[in-house]
């Protein structure tokens, strides 16, 4: 899966604010020339946020909107059509954007233990609470993905695809601490092989293809991400700690790139494009990699999606990574 793929600078995540796929599609095309990515809309409502969206590419399952959330049901509907809508939506105005493009594009979906954490299943438990459901819903999710990557790549035969999986719960699943329904207890924590095994299959679906895994929680696991073979893993820098710097230190010679996200996920006054990359050159010092390495392995994304964000401040922390990476491969000391 780790090949010797050059990974432009930068790059968006997937989430920005506002209902308008071609304004989205502008924004993700323009801002990020040689990487773009293909923008989702949460605000548009249920069926656009990342789960919803998500449930829309399941082959033989299919999910409805509940009060408490998603929950599985037998047969496509209401909720189901408006996700794969919405979804075509985007593609369209990706595909207009995107016309005689060659180079990286990335699609995002939920990966399949957030998908897990998330889903209810009839008795409003999440799926996570079943070992069967967990393995029907990771083989749904991947025959899903197989066929929109298809979809994809027959809209803009040009590009190379990049999958990015959002792992949001990943390590919540890990350490037990989902709650369940009642939200008096939490569901048992996933034994790590089995974890590693599932994301292991569904980065498989992509063939060969470059895979990215995206958290922007505290505590990513680093070393069992690298272990999947996935090409990139992202997260929020602000949230590491010395304590990730081993597994981050081999993952990195190992050949895996960091999309480290640097530029806040909300409005907020933005620093000046270098010092929003200084933590990433202390990293480099602390674990004695050599500085020209830098933007061979780094790619600078903001913090976390963008939805939250005004449509300004989005189009400005676009601008801003832009910067920040150039900044990183002038000066990589």
């Amino acid at each position: 899966m780790n090949d010797t793929l050059h990974f432009p600078p930068a790059t968006g995540l997937g989430s920005l604010p506002g209902t308008d796929a071609r304004e989205a599609a502008k924004a993700a095309t323009g801002s990020f020339e040689d990487f773009p990515h293909l923008p989702e809309l949460p605000a548009r409502g249920p069926g656009a946020d990342m789960i919803g969206r998500t449930a829309g590419l399941l082959v033989e399952l299919y999910a409805r909107v509940e009060p408490s959330g998603w929950r599985i049901g037998d047969r496509p509907g209401r909720d189901t059509r408006r996700a794969r809508s919405w979804l075509g939506e985007d593609l369209d105005a990706l595909e207009e954007f995107t016309q005689g493009y060659e180079g990286l594009l990335k699609v995002q979906a939920v990966g399949p233990w957030t998908l897990a954490a998330a889903l209810e299943l009839k008795n409003g438990e999440a799926a996570l609470s079943d070992p069967g459901a967990c393995r029907d819903l990771a083989a749904s999710l991947t025959e899903g993905l197989r066929l929109h990557l298809e979809e994809v790549r027959r809209r803009v035969p040009g590009a190379r695809l990049v999958l990015q999986l959002d792992e949001p719960s990943l390590t919540a699943v890990l350490r037990g601490q989902v709650k369940t329904a009642s939200g008096y207890r939490t569901h048992r924590a996933v034994d790590r092989q089995t974890v590693e095994g599932t994301l292991r299959d569904v980065v498989g679906v992509h063939d060969g293809g470059p895979v990215v895994v995206h958290s922007c929680a505290a505590d990513v696991p680093f070393a069992l991400l690298h272990r999947t073979g996935v090409a990139g893993i992202s997260f929020d820098f602000s949230l590491l700690t010395e304590r990730d710097d081993e597994a981050i230190g081999e993952a990195v010679e190992g050949g895996t790139r960091l999309f480290a996200g640097v530029v806040p996920g909300a409005d907020a006054p933005l620093s000046d494009p270098a010092g929003s990359v200084m933590g990433v050159r202390t990293l480099w010092r602390r674990l004695g990699l050599r500085p020209g390495l830098l933007p061979e392995a780094v790619t600078v994304t903001p913090a976390c999606g963008l939805a939250g964000a005004s449509p300004g401040y989005a189009r400005s922390a676009y601008a801003h990574c832009v910067r920040a990476a150039r900044s990183l491969a002038d000066n990589p000391e």
